[in-house]
């Protein structure tokens, strides 16, 4: 696992060893930003952006988006085994004053509106057996805390059900290996 492009391209992070975390593969990740990057439909520029990493675990999809010039990211994790290794690489960068990491629980977080910032890109990626993923967009919609143009990215596992409320537009659907990434806007 490593940061693909931008001004930490090349630095390996940290992963976990517990099986219970499953940290978004570099290809994924690759293929995500590649689209941010070059599709006339999701194009978001990153330079200067406001990025919540939601269910954070090791930070790689947050630190890839700090590499490419994000202003802020806001990490948000409360799992205690891969929090320690979320700081361990969030330090290994020595860029403190562009993240911030949440460590409550993010169902709680979202629905008392206590963000300051608004941000133009969410990236979603809950456990896979969370099955609240309408009520963690509809908690997102509520607390307006995604900008007019920002974009959400949701990463669950192919073989998920998830049926995605009609009132959230899923702009694009693609599945890589294991993974399906719906890329919404609210």
């Amino acid at each position: 696992m490593r940061i693909i492009s931008g001004k930490y391209k090349g630095k390996k992070l940290h992963q976990p060893i517990d099986i219970s975390t499953r940290p978004l593969r570099d290809i994924v990740k690759e293929s995500i930003f590649n689209l941010l990057t070059h599709s006339n439909n999701i194009k978001i520029d990153l330079n200067d952006a406001y990025v919540l990493d939601l269910f954070s675990g090791t930070g790689s999809f947050g630190l890839e988006c700090i590499s490419r010039g994000a202003r802020k990211v806001v990490f948000c994790e409360n799992y205690k085994p891969v929090l320690a290794i979320l700081k361990k690489n969030i330090n290994s960068l020595n860029e403190i004053k562009n993240i911030e990491i949440k460590t409550e629980n993010i169902f709680n977080k979202l629905g008392k509106k206590e963000f300051d910032i608004t941000f133009n890109l969410i990236f979603l990626d809950p456990p896979y057996k969370e099955q609240k993923i309408n009520l963690l967009l509809s908690l997102i919609s509520e607390s307006n805390i995604l900008k007019k143009d920002g974009l959400i990215i949701l990463h669950r596992n192919k073989k998920q059900k998830d049926i995605i409320d009609i009132k959230h537009e899923i702009l694009l659907e693609k599945i890589y290996g294991i993974s399906r990434i719906f890329f919404i806007k609210l």
